[in-house]
């Protein structure tokens, strides 16, 4: 399955985990940090709240190895390890809401 444009925004943007905003989580704060053109501290801060709400502390981390080594992700999402296919679940939930939750169309 491909990832939408805002789910990409959301995951991809956990590729730089540096200087954190007063209270931002792991995946806002490397939204944040992606450059993206549609970043907003209003999106951005919105896919944190589904990633609070879908994605353990833990699952966040581990999306967020993905987009420093894009390769992990093919490996676990082709993987047969059950705890693997369990995460991947999550994470492709947490991705389809926050595009449901996160864009206006």
């Amino acid at each position: 399955m491909t990832l939408s444009r805002t789910a990409a925004l959301a995951l991809g943007a956990a590729l730089s985990l540096t200087v954190t905003p007063a209270g931002a989580g792991p995946i806002e704060t490397a939204c944040m940090a992606s450059g993206r053109q549609a970043a907003s501290r209003g999106l951005c801060g919105c896919i944190q709240a589904v990633a609070d709400a879908t994605l353990s502390a833990r699952d966040q981390r581990r999306a967020a190895e993905f987009f420093r080594d894009p390769q992990r992700a093919q490996v676990v999402r082709m993987s047969k390890a059950t705890e693997d296919n369990a995460f991947w679940a999550r994470y492709r939930e947490f991705g389809a809401q926050a595009e449901r939750r996160c864009t206006s169309g």
